[in-house]
């Protein structure tokens, strides 16, 4: 049985710091592949000016991840009511791809809030879930119950309010994001 592990986000754009945890957990932990998962409106952020359409985020998404054989794109959250919860879209993958073991991908920030997510007692004992470190977020790996893992991944300090704000200020950020989505976002004016 394949292992995918899932890694959700507003992509909002996409950068390399996401690139760098996706393909990192694709390769160095028991996962096969990873797919990104666009949320086209997180439901503890229902209010964000800044979003671009999830049409957008998804083409630079494919952008990202378009010459990778361990990163996908997992567009399941765009079809489903909004805002949409992870345990659901696992739920509708696991009966999409029986053949598949899915494991919840995130990062260290958003472990501190895990148990206001829905069904998050589930998500840990029928998938699993793999923490990502983030920094100003450690997390003790003896207080880990058993189907959660710390990924021992290279922490990345970027962010997409990073990205969209140097965007706004005129800055270059050829090298915040994959060459591809950085020409999206000038050619398209995004962000500005």
């Amino acid at each position: 049985m394949k292992t995918v592990g899932l890694y959700g986000g507003s992509f909002n754009p996409v950068h390399i710091g996401h690139l760098i945890v996706a393909s990192y957990i694709a390769q160095w932990t028991a996962t096969d592949e990873v797919w990104l998962m666009l949320s086209p409106l997180n439901p503890f952020k229902t209010k964000d000016p800044e979003l671009l359409p999830a049409e957008t985020r998804e083409e630079m998404l494919r952008l990202a991840v378009e010459q990778n054989s361990f990163l996908s794109i997992c567009d399941e959250q765009l079809n489903m009511p909004v805002p949409s919860y992870t345990i659901d879209t696992l739920d509708a993958l696991a009966a999409a791809h029986p053949d598949i073991s899915f494991l919840c991908i995130i990062g260290s920030d958003s472990w501190y809030g895990f148990t206001g997510w829905k069904d998050w007692e589930r998500i840990i004992s029928e998938y699993g879930v793999i923490i990502y470190p983030r920094p100003g977020y450690p997390v003790d790996k003896s207080t880990l119950p058993q189907g959660v893992i710390m990924a021992d991944a290279p922490g990345v300090d970027i962010s997409s309010t990073f990205i969209r704000q140097a965007v706004a200020e005129g800055k270059n950020v050829n090298y915040f994001v994959p060459p591809g989505v950085y020409e999206y976002i000038e050619l398209n004016k995004l962000y500005k």
